[in-house]
């Protein structure tokens, strides 16, 4: 079983007994914060269910109308993922903390709550703690965040996201409920659903945002691009390059297209392997670049500036 999908089950199986605890504890209670906790749950386990549907979809073998296979298919499920956590998840968090609030009533052994805020809390820490080993194993020397922002892997980063929301959301139903029980003031304990929407609104709009992205074709980081066309040039063939041009087709495959302008003395021999180095050198350096094509052509506007000296001379 792949690491990805080790992480899903995990967080599906986590959810799904959180979920029940919570609902359980809502209805001996009464308190809106924990409903609301309760249906975060349910969504968080349906996208779980979802996110893999997404992963065995995407691995379905290449056709003639997908003649790049079916990788994208993980980034639309994602994205599904994402909806389903904004409307359902901070929509009806939302909605039921202003009914609460509209219509207070006091909260019944409201111990009960901690008990399963307590529980909640030590299942989502070991989803989470999943999710992130299994995210740090891939980000190599790159920095947390800046891995966390480069990452095209939703079925990693949409379950970190998913269970640090969940916390957040378990840290806020627990002040709300203490405020409520302490002052007695039922309205602090709707205006905590409330928030707890908000927070999984504003991390599905991040998701989304993500997800838009990859779907209408994301290509690599600029910095990227740039070492993959300074790589080109370094072969004594090559004259000029223009930019690269890139697209995620799924989480550990890229589609490159380069344009190459070669020497005029150039045979086609000598060109035949310098296209066979190029594509050898960018395969190893970049091993998600899985399909690369590249087209040698005249290439207008694109010159090297006289007495430029080539990349491999400045070594």
């Amino acid at each position: 079983m792949s690491d990805s999908k080790i992480v899903a089950y995990g967080a599906i199986a986590a959810n799904s007994a959180i979920a029940l605890t919570k609902f359980i504890a809502a209805g001996i209670t009464g308190s809106s914060a924990m409903l609301s906790e309760g249906i975060h749950s349910i969504v968080d386990t349906g996208n779980g269910a979802l996110l893999l549907v997404g992963m065995k979809l995407s691995k379905r073998k290449a056709t003639p109308e997908h003649p790049f296979g079916h990788g994208k298919e993980l980034y639309f499920w994602s994205l599904m993922v994402a909806v389903l956590i904004f409307g359902l998840g901070g929509g009806i968090s939302a909605y039921e903390g202003v009914l609460h609030m509209l219509h207070p009533e006091p909260l019944r052994d409201a111990a009960w709550n901690y008990i399963v805020l307590a529980a909640a809390a030590l299942f989502e820490g070991g989803s989470f703690a999943v999710a992130l080993r299994q995210f740090l194993g891939t980000k190599r020397d790159i920095p947390f965040w800046r891995s966390l922002k480069t990452s095209k892997d939703p079925m990693t980063y949409t379950v970190l996201a998913e269970d640090a929301a969940a916390l957040g959301g378990l840290a806020v139903a627990a002040v709300g409920v203490y405020l409520s029980h302490r002052l007695d003031l039922p309205i602090i304990d709707g205006a905590a659903s409330v928030v707890i929407g908000l927070l999984l609104a504003g991390v599905a709009v991040l998701l989304i945002r993500e997800s838009r992205g990859l779907l209408i074709g994301e290509g690599v980081e600029p910095e990227t691009a740039a070492a993959i066309r300074d790589l080109a040039l370094r072969n004594p063939r090559v004259r000029a390059t223009a930019r690269p041009l890139s697209m995620y087709l799924g989480p550990d495959e890229i589609l490159l297209t380069l344009d190459v302008e070669f020497e005029r003395d150039s045979t086609a021999d000598q060109i035949v392997a310098a296209v066979a180095n190029i594509e050898h050198e960018i395969r190893l350096r970049y091993p998600k670049i899985t399909r690369i094509y590249i087209e040698a052509r005249s290439i207008s506007g694109v010159t090297r500036p006289p007495n430029q000296p080539r990349p491999r001379d400045a070594h």
